[in-house]
């Protein structure tokens, strides 16, 4: 099991992060995006070695830059998440104003919508990842907890924290207005944030986390399958397929998280760690992630066809989401 976890967490490193970071956009992070293999690459290297010092010294350069990128992501975004609450409250603000403050996506002055919520997320959760990173790498039971439950913890934050939330973010902007893109976005940080609580409470709540997630990713896979594949199939088969496949394993994947954490919460047969990381994790990292990934990234990057008119033909949906 340590080898594949580890190439999972060597692949979310140095491709997942940087990438994800271009999506969100490319010019705010485009500069963080092409220092961060210098620093994921120590925190790759410190996988492969024995527990001890120059694991966890290696392993603080990783966890440094993911602090780093979730203080630069929270600070603009704390003022605007506080306006959205108090906007939220009939007590507070019970005007007109309050509702059309939490709009589907955020503007200026007012709180962030969904996809602003899924991309601060995104943006938060690689320093989960880090933070276990070091304590697992130095050998030191954080709060408690296990070293194999920490070293699993730095690639489920890296996927079903970053990636997760941010193709939920990514997918929220490009599909029309509705109830399900909103859920999508809300529900899967609102999924991770659970399941990291239920770390410190019981299984329990842990699978009430993992029911509120699995409920938001099928949201992101309807609305990928629905919305976002037939437009980018008629531009182009490849990210069509992409699309299709992130999708397809969504739904198998996390059908076994539910059966893991059932099984944790009432002690009914359910999967080893080791036979999860093999197929639910393996799934998501490869089928869902590194697919939805180039997908989105191929969405970015495609252009129309020449037409005879000077200016480029624009692309049906915007993919980036200003964080």
């Amino acid at each position: 099991m340590t080898v594949l976890v580890n190439l999972i967490v060597t692949l979310g490193m140095l491709y997942v992060v940087p990438a994800g970071l271009r999506l969100i956009d490319p010019v705010r992070f485009g500069r963080t995006a092409r220092l961060w293999p210098l620093f994921a690459a120590p925190g790759a290297v410190c996988l492969w070695l024995p527990r001890g010092a120059p694991a966890t010294v290696l392993a603080t350069v990783y966890a440094a830059a993911t602090l780093a990128l979730a203080v630069r992501g929270a600070v603009p975004a704390v003022r605007a998440a506080v306006r959205a609450v108090r906007a939220a409250v009939p007590a507070v603000r019970a005007s007109a104003r309050s509702a059309r403050s939490l709009t589907r996506t955020g503007a200026a002055g007012r709180g962030p919508g969904p996809a602003e919520v899924a991309v601060l997320t995104a943006l938060v959760a690689p320093s989960v990842a880090g933070t276990a990173l070091v304590a697992e790498r130095a050998g030191h039971r954080l709060f408690g907890f296990d070293l194999d439950v920490l070293a699993l913890t730095v690639p489920h934050f890296h996927f079903a924290g970053f990636t997760a939330a941010l193709v939920a973010g990514l997918v929220c902007r490009a599909s029309p207005a509705g109830a399900l893109a909103r859920w999508a976005a809300y529900s899967v940080p609102a999924g991770t944030a659970l399941v990291l609580l239920g770390y410190f409470i019981d299984d329990w709540a842990e699978l009430v986390g993992a029911v509120t997630l699995t409920g938001g990713m099928w949201a992101v896979a309807l609305l990928t399958w629905r919305e976002v594949r037939p437009g980018a199939r008629g531009r182009d088969r490849i990210t069509g397929a992409l699309l299709a496949c992130s999708a397809v394993v969504l739904v198998a994947t996390m059908l076994l998280a539910l059966w893991w954490a059932l099984g944790e919460a009432t002690g009914i047969v359910h999967p080893t760690l080791t036979w999860m990381a093999a197929t639910h994790g393996l799934g998501n990292a490869l089928g869902f992630g590194l697919c939805s990934l180039l997908a989105w990234r191929r969405l970015t990057t495609s252009v129309a066809p020449p037409a005879p008119a000077p200016a480029p033909a624009a692309l049906p949906h915007r993919t980036e989401i200003p964080a």
